[in-house]
C-alpha cells in the first residue's frame, strides 16, 4: 500500500469519527470533560457543602470537577417526548450533588439555589434562552438554561451545561451576554428570559383577560391561551416554559 493510499484511508477515517460524533451529540452537552486539575472545598453532603461555600466561584469549582451530562436524560426531557412522558422531575440541589449527572435545567437548578442560599446579595436568576427548534433523531430541542448573578453592579454567568466550570463576565447587561452567547453557540436565539422559577408560573382565573392582552400586544405567537372547559370553576393557566407555552390546569 503507498502512501496516498494510507493518507486517504486516515482522511477518511478521521472524517467519518467527526461525523459520527456530531450526529451523536446533543445541542447542550459540553464541549469538554470533567477537569480533574481542579480542586473543590471537600464536602461529603450537600448540607455540608453549603456550610463550606461560600461564593458562585466555590459552586463553580465542584461542578468544574464533578458535573456529567447525562444524554439519555436529556432525550427525555427534550420536547416532543417530555410531552409523552409525564411525570420526569428536575433534580432537587441535594439530589444532583449526590449523582453529580444531569441536563442544563438539573444544573441550573443546583447553581441557582445554591447560591441563592449561600450568598443571596448575588442576586442569582435563571436565564431561559429559546433556541430556533433543533431535532436530533427525531427529538425537538430548544431550550437551555443557566444562571446569572451580579458582582459589584456587572452581570456573571455561569452554570451553563455547555461549558461546565466556566463563569463568563462581566457584562453590563444580560441583553450583552446573550448576543455574545448567539455567535459562541452558532444558534439563533429567538428569545431569553431571566426568571426566579424554573417551574411553571400559575395564573389564577381573574388574571386571564388581562395576560391574554399581554400576550397579544407582545406578539409572541407561542404564548396562547388554551380554551377552557365551560363549566369549569376553579381554573389556573400555568406557562409551560419547557414547551414555550399556556396551559390550563
Amino acid at each position: 500500500m503507498n502512501k496516498l493510499s494510507m493518507l486517504f484511508i486516515f482522511l477518511f477515517t478521521f472524517s467519518w469519527f467527526n461525523i459520527s460524533h456530531t450526529a451523536n451529540s446533543l445541542p447542550d452537552e459540553p464541549e469538554f470533560g470533567r477537569d480533574s486539575s481542579v480542586h473543590s472545598q471537600g464536602a461529603h453532603s450537600y448540607n455540608q457543602a453549603l456550610d463550606i461555600w461560600k461564593t458562585a466561584e466555590d459552586i463553580n469549582k465542584w461542578v468544574a470537577m464533578s458535573f456529567i451530562y447525562d444524554k439519555a436524560r436529556a432525550i427525555k426531557l427534550s420536547s416532543n417526548q417530555r410531552s409523552k412522558k409525564k411525570g420526569i422531575s428536575i433534580y432537587n440541589p441535594s439530589k444532583f450533588f449526590e449523582v453529580k449527572a444531569g441536563v442544563c435545567v438539573d444544573l441550573a437548578r443546583f447553581g441557582f439555589e445554591t447560591l441563592k442560599e449561600i450568598d443571596p446579595d448575588s442576586d442569582p436568576k435563571y436565564l431561559m434562552i429559546k433556541f430556533d427548534p433543533i431535532k436530533i433523531n427525531g427529538n425537538t430541542f430548544r431550550l437551555h438554561w443557566l444562571v446569572s448573578f451580579k458582582k459589584d453592579g456587572m452581570k456573571y454567568f455561569f452554570c451553563d451545561s455547555k461549558r461546565p466550570g466556566y463563569i463568563v463576565g462581566p457584562y453590563n447587561d444580560t441583553q450583552a451576554f446573550v448576543d455574545e452567547y448567539e455567535q459562541y453557540r452558532g444558534r439563533k436565539i429567538v428569545a431569553f428570559r431571566e426568571l426566579e422559577s424554573y417551574k411553571k408560573q400559575r395564573k389564577s382565573k381573574t388574571l386571564r383577560k388581562s395576560q391574554s392582552k399581554k400576550v397579544e400586544l407582545q406578539k409572541a405567537p407561542t404564548r396562547q391561551i388554551q380554551p377552557t372547559a365551560k363549566n369549569a370553576s376553579a381554573e389556573v393557566q400555568r406557562y409551560d416554559y419547557f414547551e414555550g407555552r399556556f396551559w390550563r390546569g
